[in-house]
């Protein structure tokens, strides 16, 4: 009985370190996808949105949140391949794509930053809720932990 308890702690322990973004860590982002995104903001890591998204943000990509972002088509295609092979298919992204394909505003993002005041994405060191990297120090490497979050002043 002891042993099956610690059993199902050790599962809800992994499942919880999951949902923390630890497994968005699982996938080495492919090299184009680095140069070409990066270069203009984080290059969030793939399982952070379902293929419907990724696919709608490929095919507009000259109207890519205001800016041209357009590539040739075989940048396009080997992007739009990895990033469809490994989008996000686990529960906590679903099938359905967040409003406008934005990440921060997708079901799992609003309730993980429920506790942040509005005003907070609005500090000069933040400015954006797209902006990872300002409160996650490790978010280029795909570590999202809540642990290691440090919100700038």
């Amino acid at each position: 009985m002891k042993t099956l308890l610690l059993f199902g702690l050790g599962l809800s322990l992994f499942a919880a370190q999951a949902d923390d973004g630890h497994a968005l860590r699982g996938v080495p982002l492919l090299p184009k996808y680095q140069q070409e995104c990066a270069a203009c903001h984080l290059a969030y890591p793939p399982g952070m949105l379902p293929v419907a998204s990724w696919q709608r943000l490929m095919a507009n990509l000259p109207k890519h949140f205001a800016s041209d972002a357009s590539l040739d088509s075989a940048s396009v295609a080997e992007l739009n391949r990895w990033l469809v092979a490994n989008a996000g298919t686990y529960k906590r992204v679903g099938n359905e794509p967040p409003p406008a394909d934005r990440i921060s505003r997708s079901t799992w993002f609003i309730r993980k930053h429920d506790e942040v005041a509005a005003a907070t994405w609005q500090r000069a060191g933040i400015k954006s809720a797209a902006n990872c990297a300002a409160c996650h120090p490790q978010a280029e490497q795909g570590d999202f932990n809540e642990h290691r979050v440090r919100i700038p002043k």
